[in-house]
């Protein structure tokens, strides 16, 4: 059964240049030009992963991906933006986007993108361990984050980032290392695509006081440091 996308883009040219792409990778291909009558679809009809463009008539792009991730946190989202709208993607990534692809861009980076977040989606993953380090405990198969037993409410991304730290710890992890294994495509170094999701992780972590510290190492990335209690690993 081939994987059901919902493209949400008021450019119909864009949209019909994707949704012809999509249609010939097999990928079935829902477009709406609206964010209520995206919203709409995503309660009648399982989805896989949502296109989503940033500016739409009606509410905006940021508003359907807040709704979003109050109804379906697990479901992969990117975000389309133009070239030059910085604002816009650090809004939508601070709202919960898995990723965003800045307009114009090529198909191929585009396809390659959304088979990474398809392979990232909850249920996809061949991960059997289950990590403990110290009061926190993540659940790679059971898509479940918990410190001193309180869920943590973590975006699809922030749970693959902080589950990458978590397989690897005390190591000085390369950015594009980082990028290449949570997002699934070649890193891109005029961004700081990175640094935003590590923020994102480090603010929920103190917010449950969790005593795990994601150290920034000059020149190379980050080191993700557990508490000194001994490390477990279920498999």
């Amino acid at each position: 059964m081939s994987e059901h996308i919902l493209l949400v883009e008021d450019e119909a040219e864009i949209a019909s240049f994707i949704r012809r792409g999509l249609s010939e990778e097999g990928y079935e291909v829902t477009w709406t030009v609206e964010g209520e009558k995206a919203l709409e679809l995503l309660g009648a009809e399982p989805i896989d992963l949502v296109l989503l463009d940033i500016r739409l008539p009606g509410i905006s792009g940021i508003e359907v991906l807040e709704a979003v991730r109050e109804e379906w946190m697990d479901l992969p989202v990117m975000m389309l933006t133009a070239l030059d709208a910085v604002e816009d993607r650090v809004r939508g990534l601070r709202a919960g986007a898995d990723d965003y692809l800045p307009k114009p861009f090529d198909f191929e980076e585009l396809l390659a993108r959304i088979e990474a977040l398809l392979r990232r989606a909850p249920g996809a993953s061949s991960a059997s361990d289950v990590y403990r380090h110290g009061t926190l405990t993540l659940d790679p198969q059971a898509h479940t984050c918990t410190c001193d037993g309180d869920p943590m409410d973590l975006t699809p991304k922030e749970f693959d980032l902080l589950a990458y730290f978590m397989a690897h710890p005390g190591r000085a992890l390369r950015r594009d290392e980082i990028h290449q294994n949570v997002w699934g495509h070649d890193f891109d170094r005029g961004t700081n695509l990175i640094d935003v999701y590590v923020a994102y992780v480090r603010s929920k972590l103190d917010a449950f006081d969790c005593d795990h510290r994601i150290e920034t190492v000059r020149g190379v990335g980050y080191r993700y440091v557990p508490p000194d209690s001994a490390l477990a690993r279920e498999v």
